[in-house]
């Protein structure tokens, strides 16, 4: 018994101190299976988040872009005398650069023809390289010149405008372009004004002081400054007690013209004076005494008085039914306009190259010059209209309208008039509350 609890206290012991050294040791081999594991795939995430970020951070790191340099920016007033090689060399600023605009054609002609108020923009780098330059080319463009590496390139560009809506008023007083140019109208928009009421008003005898007009048109500005009128919008004039009024309309096809407010063309299918004259030396009647022959006779038309040399227009689109010398009218031309109506010009100096019998003409297209051939005792245009042969008298004959506007279009018209007219209004009404209020403060000093 001794032996066996003896063998079983010595074999007892040492195998339990064996079973937990295995498990001690089987503890330590997981722990360390369990790190090396882990430390191996966090090595390996390591290597491979520094696999993908070092290209991104050393080989594909994108490259710095160069640093612009500061440009400098200055505007160079010419001056009387300066040259453009003087101007860059008071500024320092690079004689090769000049050279090489110089050489472009486009830029060339222009900067070789300076003048004293130009003004030139010029940008440069710190080592007095330039960088562009611009200056006004003409009265509508601007010349710029870039740099692009070493290589400079010119263009032109155009000068932006703005137009506006511009008012006149006048009286006349001396005389129309004496009124029209105290209201500021151009010499231009006075002819245009002119022409618009021509047909219905004879200016060189039937308009009066005390007769007045009023314009509304467009005024074209470029950098601030009006450089050039537009065409008239909307007008009135008032001759005497009648007041006549045209409107400028674009119909949706595009055709533009000039309408009454009912919508009938201004244009008449004749002109009544298809020169511009001095003065009527000779009105139409049936009982003239004639100048040179001594004895009274019918004088079937008007006699335009105008220096040698000036331009005879058709009165209307026809054709020319005969072209030569004829008796007392000299050289001699006849227009039939159709639907019975023909129009004849005498004393002619000469014919238009190249206008000849059958040939089809427009309204306002030059057909000859004013002379005194024939029986004339100086200068003038004898002008007749006939209607079914029968003479009329060309300041008094009613004169067919051209086309209205199309049915179709009379809403639209009516539409785009409404505003004209009622500036017009406007302006007539405040044209009478200001002469009313002026009257006023005449009369309130008076007392």
């Amino acid at each position: 018994m001794t032996d066996f609890h003896t063998h079983n206290d010595v074999d007892y012991k040492p195998a339990l101190a064996g079973a937990r050294a295995v498990r001690q040791v089987r503890r330590r081999y997981w722990l360390l299976l369990v790190l090396a594991t882990c430390g191996a795939g966090a090595f390996e995430l390591l290597n491979t988040a520094a696999a993908t970020t070092a290209p991104a951070t050393l080989a594909e790191a994108p490259a710095i872009a160069p640093v612009a340099p500061t440009l400098t920016s200055t505007n160079i007033t010419v001056a009387n005398g300066d040259t453009l090689a003087a101007l860059f060399a008071a500024r320092n600023l690079s004689a090769a650069d000049l050279q090489a605009i110089m050489d472009l054609d486009q830029a060339a002609a222009r900067l070789k023809r300076i003048l004293p108020g130009d003004v030139i923009h010029v940008s440069y780098t710190p080592d007095a390289h330039i960088q562009s330059l611009r200056m006004q080319y003409d009265e509508g463009h601007n010349l710029e010149v870039t740099r692009q590496g070493a290589v400079f390139s010119a263009a032109l560009t155009d000068i932006p405008v703005t137009v506006v809506t511009a008012y006149a008023h006048g009286v006349i007083e001396n005389s129309l372009f004496d009124a029209a140019s105290r209201a500021g109208l151009s010499d231009a928009t006075t002819m245009e004004l002119i022409q618009l009421f021509a047909w219905d008003i004879d200016f060189a005898h039937d308009i009066q002081n005390g007769d007045s007009f009023t314009v509304i048109y467009q005024r074209i500005h470029r950098q601030g400054q009006a450089i050039a009128d537009g065409p008239i919008l909307a007008a009135e004039f008032v001759d005497g007690s009648k007041v006549h009024r045209v409107l400028r309309y674009t119909d949706p096809a595009g055709l533009t013209g000039y309408y009454t407010p009912d919508g009938r063309s201004i244009k008449k299918t004749l002109m009544r004076a298809p020169v511009s004259y001095s003065r009527i030396s000779s009105g139409f009647s049936l009982h003239r005494k004639h100048p040179i022959l001594g004895f009274s006779r019918a004088h079937q038309g008007v006699d335009y008085a105008a220096p040698s040399g000036t331009p005879i227009m058709a009165a209307g689109d026809g054709r020319i039914a005969f072209e030569g010398y004829k008796g007392g009218y000299g050289k001699c031309m006849v227009i039939d306009h159709g639907g019975g109506y023909s129009t004849l010009y005498g004393h002619l100096s000469r014919f238009k190259r190249g206008t000849h019998t059958g040939m089809r003409v427009k309204q306002e297209q030059i057909i000859g010059y004013v002379g005194m051939t024939g029986l004339a005792t100086g200068p003038h245009l004898h002008f007749e209209v006939r209607i079914n042969g029968v003479p009329h008298n060309p300041r008094t004959v009613k004169l067919p309208d051209t086309a209205p506007v199309l049915t179709q279009y009379l809403a639209d018209f009516t539409s785009a008039s409404g505003n004209l007219l009622a500036q017009l209004t406007n302006a007539d009404d405040t044209r009478l509350a200001s002469s009313a209020k002026a009257s006023a403060g005449s009369e309130t000093a008076a007392h």
